[in-house]
């Protein structure tokens, strides 16, 4: 394969809501507020089942909200990816749609496989975007609970994103990992 044609081979987007915050913590304000127990026990889960899955990513954009880059680090220590490395982008908290296509749309072409660490409702937002028609609405509670992930087929252009571009090819929960 040359250069060119790298630009033409489909990327993957990993999507990831952050684990599970401490709403009792006593943080000051909503950006600070901590992962919980089961937060800081699913977000290594979610980093080891990568590891496992062969799905280390080229890069790592986050959010810098506490919760966010404690579930971006845990991940990122699975993972083997030196935290120094992680993108801290502060337009990912509360990130409407707009934002968040905006900060795919600055990936490196060279990047294959990008992995987003972020909120809801913006991350429901971009994947009910991005797979459209390949998405069936939950039965009960959310689209992306706290720590899923979301794996994406997308098209070769990250400056491109268009309704309907990418294929699901998974949805896990940390629910559904063996530990």
């Amino acid at each position: 394969m040359n250069f060119q044609d790298s630009f033409r081979t489909p990327r993957e987007l990993l999507i990831l809501r952050h684990a599970k915050s401490d709403w009792d913590a006593g943080a000051a304000t909503d950006f600070a507020r901590p992962l919980a127990k089961r937060g800081r026990r699913d977000a290594p889960r979610i980093g080891a089942w990568l590891y496992r899955e062969g799905l280390v990513p080229d890069q790592v954009i986050s959010s810098p909200a506490e919760r966010a880059r404690q579930t971006a680090i845990m991940v990122c220590k699975r993972l083997d990816f030196d935290k120094r490395r992680i993108l801290w982008e502060p337009n990912l908290y509360e990130a409407d749609l707009r934002a968040l296509l905006e900060v795919l749309g600055h990936c490196p072409q060279a990047s294959g496989t990008v992995l987003l660490v972020g909120h809801n409702p913006g991350l429901e937002l971009l994947l009910q975007y991005l797979a459209g028609d390949d998405l069936e609405p939950p039965e009960h509670g959310k689209l992306l609970p706290t720590a899923a992930l979301v794996r994406l087929e997308m098209p070769a252009d990250w400056a491109r994103l268009e309704p309907g571009c990418a294929s699901l090819l998974a949805l896990t929960r940390p629910r559904q990992l063996a530990d």
